[in-house]
């Protein structure tokens, strides 16, 4: 199957080219990932594109030096909402009633269902769920970019704090989630021949 075909394909690149990804495939992999599927439909995430090279070169000493930050095509930024509770349902609520023309009055028992749920969690709990749905939609983004022929690198290695003060999140209510360079391999990336090491089907897959 060309989706299996896709998966086969992509790996982790260690070295991108200097091609650029076209702004209309970026804008359609991008809407593809809005699309993701998360708790509630809340979204408690936002996708930061950094294209700019110069605040790129700053955040390879936040990255263990891992240059491909600074050599792709751009760097797409996972971050979680800091801040989750009832402002975040009542966003949902409110974009939930313009989708749907369904009254925000008859929402209530929705809204208040989300907003218990919500409040049965600390803080701490929250702001990990949150973290949790941007990582849905960063496996998402990846199965995307491969059926695109996108190249990717997800990468948790990072100083998130730094990631956070020098792209200025905070002033946004967002935090780093993780990262991921997008591109086109080069041509004298040898990972992009070795073979792919993943366990056997039964060895992951349980039936009960």
């Amino acid at each position: 199957m060309e989706f299996l075909s896709s998966l086969h394909w992509r790996y982790a690149v260690k070295q991108f080219s200097q091609q650029q990804v076209p702004e209309a495939q970026l804008q359609t992999l991008l809407e593809a990932t809005t699309l993701s599927a998360s708790s509630y439909g809340l979204q408690p995430y936002r996708l930061i594109v950094v294209k700019s090279t110069k605040l790129r070169q700053q955040l390879v000493a936040h990255s263990y030096g891992q240059d491909k930050v600074a050599n792709s095509s751009h760097l797409i930024i996972f971050a979680a909402h800091r801040h989750v509770g009832n402002e975040t349902v009542s966003r949902y609520i409110a974009r939930y009633s313009e989708v749907t023309g369904v009254p925000i009055e008859e929402l209530g028992r929705f809204s208040d269902h989300m907003k218990s749920a919500l409040a049965a969690k600390s803080a701490q709990q929250r702001q990990e769920w949150a973290h949790q749905q941007a990582y849905i939609a960063l496996g998402n983004f990846l199965t995307c970019a491969a059926q695109m022929r996108i190249d990717s690198c997800p990468m948790t290695g990072i100083d998130t704090q730094q990631y956070d003060q020098i792209l200025g999140l905070d002033k946004l209510g967002l935090t780093t989630t993780a990262i991921c360079p997008i591109g086109y391999r080069h041509e004298d990336d040898k990972q992009a021949s070795a073979a792919k090491v993943r366990f056997d089907f039964d060895d992951l897959v349980v039936r009960l």
